[in-house]
């Protein structure tokens, strides 16, 4: 038998070789103590830039250092402390920053949520984590969370990261029963922004907390099968595991520049942002509406993102291209195809590709690329700086991409124009990252090597037994990243983690003999848009199965824009309703998208990304066809390999 598919990574030689060029902080015992540090080192080396909050702010190391002390003495003061849980929803910006390390300097933790999920979502997390305090976004949105009585009673004080102040709220220093009527709730402590540090830096210095990085840190939700999210419980401990590894993939220079536009509060971001302020970049904060523009401005020497952005970027040289004229289209499309080719021929001979290379075909590639090498090169001189210019401003090193699995002609296309693009897999309940490639093993296809300290195992999705290297199984891992169990939903965690530690990531893949891991598809349902957002079909499924039309129906769109849905339809009432409407392909196609989007759309808390792109008319899914199982349940991959032609058809393949 082969070599069971297991990997227990301490990190290559050029993994050790790179770690040993960042700073060591394996002697943090928490987040919290990484700043003084790091104002100490950087000083008044800018920190943090938001050219485009309400007002602009920006601040150094020393700054920033200085803001979480204020922020953390004004807690203290509110009566927030270790141990407790604060709700911090709002979205990027320099000030999320600073109230989450504010909140790990006393010692608190924070459950975390962007501003703009449903309210219904947001008003769970806030109940669902026991949160004693609250920050806030904006007075609109806590108007909008209408929050009842039993939260007003327990939440210490609510902070906004806008500095107004809601009419009917008890302003800081107030007597809550001065001026609210008899019968109405309670009034809320309420501070603006600038009230909290004008709190703090009048009240005594907060006390450090335990020095114990098993401490919770944060805690993350992600959607669970019933549409009621999971609380992710991460401690200092597994964020900290981040920040020292994640050095063998990017190697960061004190000053760098850094462009953020992923929601801070998304684990991948976090992290990264921790880990790339570890190393003193400067960060700026951007919105998809202003990236453009600030990839100008800015130009970062580096971008983490999500691959629908890679994706939207290649699509912007797309139509930049279609507008040239014919002589120059043809130009740069043979120069693309050339340097497409000069890569994978380099590659080739590297080794690096996801098959064996055997060794007469590495020297035809070595000979390749001594053929290509010289056009290769006049493209590389004139040609791609300009594209690269244009693009993403001129001076970028290296791109990240992670959430999702990233599509090999956009991973091409950044790698023809000269852009290191790094691909990293990992789960929120990972930290998240488990894997990335390096500079030195870029196995495009693969998401990587593990991390040093990680260790990953391919197994039989049914029976659980090992597999052998090469072969396609669930993928399991373990590691100082991995959460320790689900908030307060031990029959979840029991589902996930088995009792040595092995977490079901719920992915088929297989390992390559140097650790690569290669990812096959989804073993659990979760579909992830190559924006990143994760979607739980379930209950979509369950609410378009009501309609007339539907006999059977799966949601697809992994790693796609939207979502698109297979469809076998009720024959009789399909051709009624159709007949009905004078309908025939391809307007029929539209119009049952126009329908169920309808349907998607009218569902209580229903949110802008669970909408179709398109439906296919697909064959009825049976046991006698493999399709479904001995109790009924689909079998989504087979699904999906059977009907990928369809699918294809719904995203204009």
């Amino acid at each position: 038998m082969s070599a069971l598919a297991e990997v227990h990574w301490s990190g290559s030689p050029e993994d050790r070789a790179a770690l040993a060029l960042r700073h060591d902080w394996s002697g943090l015992k928490g987040l919290e103590q990484l700043w003084p540090e790091l104002a100490r080192r950087y000083g008044e080396q800018p920190a943090l830039a938001a050219p485009h909050t309400r007002p602009p702010e920006a601040f150094t190391y020393r700054q920033l250092q200085e803001r979480i002390e204020q922020g953390a003495a004004g807690l203290a003061a509110l009566g927030v402390g270790p141990g407790d849980v604060v709700a911090l929803l709002a979205e990027n910006g320099p000030r999320w920053l600073v109230a989450d390390q504010a909140l790990m300097r006393v010692g608190a933790a924070d459950a975390v949520r962007g501003s703009g999920a449903p309210l219904a979502e947001l008003r769970y997390i806030l109940d669902d984590s026991g949160a004693v305090a609250l920050v806030v976004e904006s007075a609109a949105l806590l108007g909008r969370l209408e929050l009842t009585e039993e939260q007003r009673q327990r939440l210490r004080a609510v902070i906004l990261l806008e500095d107004e102040a809601p009419a009917g709220a008890a302003p800081e220093g107030s007597d809550p029963g001065d001026s609210a009527p008899e019968a109405a709730a309670p009034a809320l402590r309420v501070l603006g922004w600038q009230a909290l540090l004008d709190l703090g830096a009048t009240a005594p210095a907060a006390a450090w907390p335990p020095a114990d990085p098993q401490r919770l840190a944060t805690i993350l939700y992600t959607s669970g099968t019933t549409g009621e999210p999971k609380g992710v419980p991460l401690t200092h401990a597994n964020l900290l595991h981040q920040v020292e590894q994640l050095g063998v993939a990017v190697a960061p220079s004190p000053g760098d520049r850094v462009l953020s536009v992923l929601p801070i509060w998304h684990s991948y971001e976090r992290s990264c942002e921790y880990f790339l302020l570890a190393c003193g970049c400067t960060q700026t904060y951007t919105t998809l509406k202003q990236l453009r523009a600030d990839l100008q401005a800015v130009r970062p020497q580096y971008l983490i993102s999500v691959p629908r952005l890679w994706e939207a970027l290649q699509g912007g040289f797309d139509d930049a291209l279609a507008k040239q004229p014919a002589r120059r289209q043809r130009l740069l499309k043979a120069a693309l195809g050339l340097s497409r080719g000069y890569h994978e021929a380099r590659r080739c001979a590297a080794d690096q590709t996801l098959e064996p290379v055997p060794p007469w075909r590495r020297l035809a590639a070595a000979l390749e690329l001594v053929l290509r090498w010289p056009l290769q090169a006049l493209a590389a001189a004139l040609l791609w700086p300009k594209v690269r210019q244009q693009l993403v401003g001129g001076a970028l090193r290296t791109a990240i991409s992670g959430g999702g699995a990233l599509a090999s002609h956009v991973d091409g296309f950044f790698e023809a124009i000269g852009i290191e693009l790094l691909v990293g897999y990992g789960l929120t309940e990972t930290s998240p990252v488990l894997t990335c490639r390096r500079p030195w093993c870029n196995r495009r296809g693969s998401a990587g090597q593990p991390l040093p300290g990680t260790a990953l195992r391919v197994v039989d999705p049914e029976r659980g037994q090992p597999l052998a290297i090469g072969e396609r199984g669930l993928v399991l891992a373990r590691g100082p990243q991995v959460m320790g169990g689900y908030w307060g939903k031990p029959e979840a965690t029991a589902r996930v983690l088995d009792g040595e530690g092995w977490f079901d990531t719920g992915d088929l893949g297989l390992l390559l003999a140097d650790g690569c891991l290669v990812l096959t598809g989804r073993a659990k349902d979760t579909i992830v848009l190559s924006s990143g957002e994760n979607i739980e079909p379930g209950p979509l499924e369950e609410a378009l199965a009501a309609s007339p039309l539907v006999e059977q129906l799966m949601l697809v769109g992994q790693d796609r824009k939207q979502l698109g849905l297979l469809l076998v339809p009720k024959a009789e009432a399909l051709t009624a309703w159709a007949t009905e409407r004078g309908l025939k392909e391809p307007a029929l196609a539209r119009a049952l998208t126009g329908e169920f989007n309808r349907l998607l759309s009218e569902r209580p808390g229903a949110r802008p990304d669970e909408r179709l792109a398109g439906v296919a008319l697909v064959e009825p899914f049976s046991i006698e066809n493999g399709l479904l199982t001995q109790t009924l349940k689909q079998r989504r991959d087979r699904i999906t390999a059977r009907d990928g032609g369809a699918i294809e058809g719904i995203y204009g393949g």
